[in-house]
């Protein structure tokens, strides 16, 4: 049984986005796309009394959400395997309900609760944060949703656990026939930059080298199990968020891995997952890692 892949819906134009970019990736990868409107309108209506005019119901404009994004899937994407749901449930829930083993989930930046001006909604965040599976925020430039760049970035995290996430880019590179930029950021300490005067004895810089061991390992992985893949690896010296964003401009995908503790249930994001989904020029993937 091949695993959905999940879009969050909810008639937003972010929304619809989010959709047009799962048809594509759904087709890249042959997978059924499955698309979620979570909604609590059955916990609204019996707050309503039921006397006097009103507006139409709200369970009636979530039905019509859901029929108009099944035939937007039907149009875009023919041929696809298209179901939808309707959840009684907040949006976050119904998101995270849904993704249970799912291929990954997709959303939009924002949705028609949002304020204008964020750059990322609750929803999305909350949803990055906490899920099981792979979560695509779908942002950037036209021609970056659109992949016509021809690349995949990832980032790849000096200590080494980044497996994850540069298994899922590396795929995606290959789905894609793109090229895959593996990025890894290292930083001296503070008495070892230049001009402060308290260089190291030793003129090597070991975070240097534990960011370049990091990439050697995920490249030589990569090249093992995608040698169709062609990759390159850069060691950037500075902070990992300003590469990866500057990086974001030229790919149609950037990658960074979320750590996910045993036991833990409230939103773990890094400081640098945070700047990549509500920074990023490019749909972003967070990919959860164990550990």
């Amino acid at each position: 049984m091949r695993n959905p892949l999940i879009v969050g819906i909810d008639g937003s134009d972010p929304s619809l986005l989010a959709i047009d970019w799962a048809i594509a990736e759904a087709a890249r990868h042959d997978l059924p796309l499955r698309l979620v409107y979570g909604s609590l309108w059955e916990r609204y209506e019996a707050a309503v009394p039921e006397f006097g005019a009103r507006p139409p119901a709200e369970h009636l404009l979530a039905e019509h959400i859901v029929a108009s994004a099944a035939q937007r899937a039907g149009k875009v994407g023919p041929g696809l395997e298209v179901s939808t749901a309707l959840v009684p449930a907040g949006p976050v829930d119904a998101l995270l309900a849904e993704g249970e083993g799912a291929f990954a989930i997709v959303v939009g930046t924002r949705g028609r609760g949002g304020i204008t001006g964020m750059l990322l909604g609750s929803t999305s965040l909350e949803v990055a944060a906490r899920a099981r599976c792979p979560v695509v925020v779908v942002r950037g430039a036209e021609s970056n949703v659109r992949g016509e760049l021809s690349r995949v970035t990832v980032g790849v995290h000096p200590d080494g656990r980044s497996a994850a996430a540069v298994a899922f880019a590396a795929r995606e590179a290959q789905v894609r026939k793109a090229e895959l930029l593996a990025l890894g950021a290292w930083r001296r300490p503070a008495r070892e930059l230049p001009g402060t005067g308290h260089l190291a004895a030793d003129a090597s810089d070991p975070q240097k080298h534990d960011a370049e061991q990091a990439l050697g390992d995920a490249l030589r992985t990569v090249a093992q199990k995608y040698p169709q893949v062609t990759v390159h690896g850069e060691a950037v010296e500075g902070r990992a968020r300003n590469a990866l964003l500057d990086a974001s401009a030229r790919s149609d995908l950037l990658v960074v891995g979320a750590r996910r503790r045993s036991g833990s249930v409230g939103m773990q994001l890094s400081p640098v997952n945070h700047a990549v989904l509500h920074h990023c020029a490019c749909p972003v993937a967070v990919v959860p890692q164990e550990g």
